[in-house]
């Protein structure tokens, strides 16, 4: 159940703060949670920073909300609480208030640590181009059926391009500065791709709500199908809709097909990057959250991609247009592409 929530989540472009529960299944499966969160878990510093932000987190609840959290609770450990949300009754309740603020909280920290370090952008991307490509590669070298990956930054000049077809102008809505696209061999393999990237490379939490498309799968048909995953369906968290999730770029054709989203990749910074930052920047943790978005399809998919109006020729030439008319007529440029 834990592995199909992680892909409804993605599928879907929902957020984790409106799970009621998690499903892990033991300690192993909490830890390997926690270490997919570049956290380590046997070094004492990043025992304490856990323990800092949980109690954070319980201080917050307290003072703002009188949340009445009982000794035992609080006294846990953040493998015991995540086990404990994962199960039944009053106190599992309590125990997912804590980890969705404890969330919110380590990703803020992972924030203000970005904007410290004296770094730049372009040495923080090696580092998450490093971890991708060190992930793919293993699944290449295990045999997972890739046809095609392809990585890399978008440049400049596609960066003005998109900005400027935006109605949001801004750098702030770029999310794809870093960007990835996996390509299987057919549409079963995509879903055990996407599951082992949320294993292997970023946590499912940190998918960014409402930046998700999904115009291969309709899940919920996928999952009745398939007596094992049927069994799981009456309990879904959330909405049990059936229908795909189409992108909401005016740009790309109603024919296109692909999954993809956008997720915050944690990273973990290296000793002598560390060593640059001000004074203080201990207490923020040692990882940093970088936005990539992510294409997942399947070669028929991808093929099909590339004949007619959904093609990427097709797609920039629309995208051009309308940028020139907006650039030489502003608000009185159509709206249509």
């Amino acid at each position: 159940m834990h592995d199909v929530e992680a892909l409804r989540l993605i599928l879907s472009g929902t957020s984790v703060i409106d799970w009621h529960r998690l499903n892990l299944t033991g300690p192993d499966a909490a830890r390997q949670f926690l270490e997919n969160h570049e956290l380590n878990l046997s070094a004492p510093g990043d025992r304490a920073f856990i323990a800092h932000v949980k109690r954070d987190a319980v201080s917050y609840l307290r003072r703002h909300f009188k949340f009445a959290i009982p000794k035992p609770v609080e006294a846990m450990g953040i493998e015991e609480l995540m086990l404990l949300a994962s199960g039944t009754g009053h106190r599992q309740l309590c125990a997912c208030t804590i980890l969705k603020t404890v969330q919110i909280i380590n990703h803020m920290a992972g924030r203000e640590l970005l904007f410290r370090l004296p770094v730049s952008d372009r040495d923080l991307f090696h580092l998450v181009e490093e971890k991708v490509y060190r992930v793919v590669g293993t699944m290449l070298s295990e045999g997972f059926p890739i046809t095609e990956f392809i990585g890399g930054r978008k440049n400049l000049d596609s960066t003005y391009t998109k900005l400027l077809s935006k109605p949001e102008a801004t750098a702030a809505a770029l999310y794809d500065k870093l960007r990835f696209r996996i390509v299987t061999k057919t549409r079963e393999h995509v879903l055990p791709v996407l599951h082992y990237l949320t294993e292997q490379l970023f946590p499912f939490n940190y998918v960014v709500p409402k930046q998700s498309t999904n115009t291969i799968f309709h899940f919920r048909s996928y999952c009745d199908q398939n007596p094992h995953l049927a069994k799981m369906v009456p309990d879904f968290q959330g909405q049990l809709d059936d229908t795909l999730l189409p992108t909401d770029n005016r740009f790309s054709a109603p024919t296109y097909r692909v999954i993809q989203f956008v997720t915050d990749v944690p990273v973990r910074v290296p000793t002598h990057l560390m060593e640059l930052a001000p004074p203080g920047s201990e207490s923020l943790g040692p990882i940093v959250y970088m936005l990539c978005e992510f294409q997942v399809l399947d070669a028929e998919s991808e093929a099909a991609n590339e004949t007619g109006e959904a093609s990427h020729d097709a797609y920039k030439q629309r995208q051009r247009q309308a940028v020139f008319r907006r650039l030489r007529r502003g608000s009185r440029a159509a709206q249509k592409p």
